[in-house]
């Protein structure tokens, strides 16, 4: 790409002259994570659960939250590093939650990933006004307002330096948004599957429920499915187990969390393939 239509480039999108060279030649792996200062992945899965976006409220969209999030995801975006996110849309309707209310658990699982949607426009809308550039992609088809996912295009998305929103789960019914996640960070080749939670990471029992719960800063696939561990679900573990991408799980409530991860930092649990 020419020098000068690259910056003029960069202009429009409101990035830092020579961002898309940085993006392109950013190491993998620096000598010394947590203490360069350089990102540690090239690409990154980011999996918000749609709990997230509610902060202190009951139900739907907590407009600070998203401003937060927004602000932590553009942080990331200025590294360099490729970043997806998958959303969730428990704030809103859960399949499981509407089933046992008497609803069809098809139709329920379609509301619940209807309501992912909802949740990826508030978060676009908020990038886009922080100069960002996004791309919202969807499983199910809604082409007024979002592009259907193609593998290819997302890929080629994230090349050209575009934050993309996955939203729609799967596509399909009985499957949670985090076996999406596990999915599209397998099929986009991402470095690593961030997991945003409410606790520090991954514990040996429910923290909120037993004092004695034991935090565990890293341990394998095999551990997290044979112990049962909230990680993330069954199926979402086993995928990321058989492709081998690495699970980091962290408190998305303590500020710059994300960065902090993206940068190296010795904060939260990482689930990789570790000694059986």
């Amino acid at each position: 790409m020419p020098a000068n239509f690259r910056r003029a480039r960069e202009a429009d999108l409101g990035l830092e002259p020579g961002f898309a060279d940085n993006r392109q030649r950013m190491p993998e792996t620096p000598e010394t994570p947590g203490t360069s200062g350089a990102p540690v992945y090239r690409r990154i899965l980011l999996k918000l659960s749609g709990e997230a976006l509610m902060g202190d409220q009951k139900f739907g969209i907590a407009p600070e939250v998203v401003a937060r999030l927004a602000d932590e995801v553009k942080e990331v975006y200025r590294l360099g590093v490729q970043t997806a996110v998958v959303l969730g849309g428990g704030n809103i309707i859960r399949g499981v939650s509407a089933a046992a209310q008497g609803i069809d658990r098809v139709a329920g699982d379609h509301m619940g990933l209807l309501a992912t949607a909802i949740n990826g426009l508030a978060l676009q809308d908020a990038l886009e006004k922080r100069g960002v550039t996004t791309r919202l992609m969807s499983a199910l088809e809604m082409r007024q307002i979002a592009e259907p996912f193609i593998r290819r295009r997302a890929l080629r998305h994230l090349d050209k330096g575009r934050v993309v929103l996955f939203v729609g789960g799967t596509g399909n019914p009985f499957f949670t948004t985090d076996s999406a996640a596990a999915l599209r960070a397998n099929e986009i080749h991402a470095d690593v599957l961030l997991k945003a939670t409410k606790v520090d990471g991954v514990y040996d029992a429910n923290p909120d429920r037993d004092p004695n719960a034991k935090f565990l800063k890293s341990l394998s696939y095999r551990q997290a499915l044979e112990a049962g561990l909230q990680v993330m679900d069954a199926a979402a573990v086993a995928l990321c187990m058989e492709n081998g991408v690495p699970i980091k799980v962290f408190n998305l409530k303590v500020k710059g969390n994300i960065q902090r991860v993206v940068l190296g930092e010795d904060i939260g649990s990482l689930v990789s393939a570790g000694r059986d």
